[in-house]
């Protein structure tokens, strides 16, 4: 698909900012609120705009942290589709977060999330190393999160956890 330059603009704006309002984000493109509108609309509509999300950092809000994982997927390619369709069945587990197709010693690279390490083994050997296409994996745990979608987690000497109550 091809986009203009405001269209452009719109895209960098509100990859930094999804929340950022209508009538701020007209401003800083220069055009009115209903341009601005209409372009993010358009852009929705042909699925360059996926989705707006928050950056959480679970760690600071009490018994919600999850376990990631990394695993490193090398899987035998299916004649006339490659690696399509057996990215389609993993990226259809709930577990998994992300999915690429990589260069390198493997092909794929799984993020997953789990409440525990233990959950995590169970999916790599109950359901993706099942998989009729899967030849290996190689999984790395998360252990420190830094940065993420461009934003740096703080490491504060102070637990500033939010105790969640019923």
């Amino acid at each position: 698909m091809r986009v203009n330059s405001k269209e452009i603009e719109v895209l960098q704006i509100i990859e930094e900012n999804g929340r950022i309002s209508l009538k701020t984000l007209a401003k800083m493109t220069e055009l009115n609120e209903e341009q601005t509108k209409a372009i993010l609309q358009k852009l929705e509509k042909e699925k360059v705009i996926l989705s707006y999300s928050a950056v959480i950092d679970w760690s600071k809000v009490h018994d919600q942290e999850n376990v990631t994982a990394m695993i490193d997927v090398k899987v035998t390619p299916q004649r006339g589709v490659g690696f399509d369709d057996v990215a389609k069945r993993i990226y259809r587990f709930p577990e998994v977060k992300a999915l690429y197709l990589m260069s390198g010693a493997y092909d794929l690279s799984v993020v997953i999330e789990g409440k525990s390490m233990s959950q995590i083994a169970r999916f790599v050997s109950d359901k993706l190393s099942t998989l009729d296409s899967v030849i290996s994996t190689t999984t790395h745990f998360q252990l420190k999160k830094y940065k993420h979608d461009g934003v740096v987690f703080e490491d504060g000497e102070e637990d500033r956890r939010i105790v969640v109550t019923p």
